[in-house]
């Protein structure tokens, strides 16, 4: 089990992000990977610098990254969060094999996580599965339905949802 963030790496995590510029990376990838350095194999840094190259539009670097991080044994929060980033950034490169499992991982260790649907919607999306992935688009916003304007149409949406889901079946 991964002990908690030491408050200093938790801030040097906060300071990273709040200079971060994201039409210029460079920088914070700099900044994230110096203090890996200074922290090597640190499970949570290493998957900020994945993050930083993922947003710098590097994803074979960030692909690197986040597989060292889940190496390292992420968990909870962080590791849902990898493997989200993980499964779009394999989405990116085309490997929508490898993203659709990474996903079903995420899945399975964090079921009610609607970011996890959502990155799975996409990666259904490039997959040309159009309806799988509205379907997951509409399950999630129909289970947030109280607080949308959705009110009265939240269960047949979710049944639509359903059925897109299953095929189309009878269609």
């Amino acid at each position: 089990m991964n002990s908690p963030l030491a408050p200093e790496i938790a801030e040097a995590i906060r300071v990273g992000y709040e200079r971060r510029d994201r039409a210029n990376m460079a920088p914070t990838i700099a900044y994230f990977e110096d203090l890996l350095a200074r922290h090597p194999g640190h499970p949570e840094l290493t998957y900020e610098v994945a993050g930083a190259y993922d947003t710098a539009g590097q994803e074979q670097e960030a692909r690197i990254r986040y597989e060292q991080a889940l190496d390292l044994g992420l968990e909870g929060d962080v590791l849902r969060r990898c493997l989200c980033q993980y499964g779009s950034t394999l989405r990116w490169l085309g490997e929508l094999d490898a993203s659709r499992e990474v996903l079903a991982r995420a899945r399975r260790e964090f079921p009610d996580s609607d970011a996890v649907r959502v990155f799975s919607a996409l990666t259904f999306l490039e997959e040309g599965k159009a309806d799988a992935a509205v379907a997951e688009l509409l399950t999630v916003v129909t289970e947030h339905a109280a607080v949308t304007d959705l009110g009265r149409w939240a269960v047949g949406l979710r049944g639509l949802a359903d059925w897109l889901a299953q095929g189309r079946p009878g269609d």
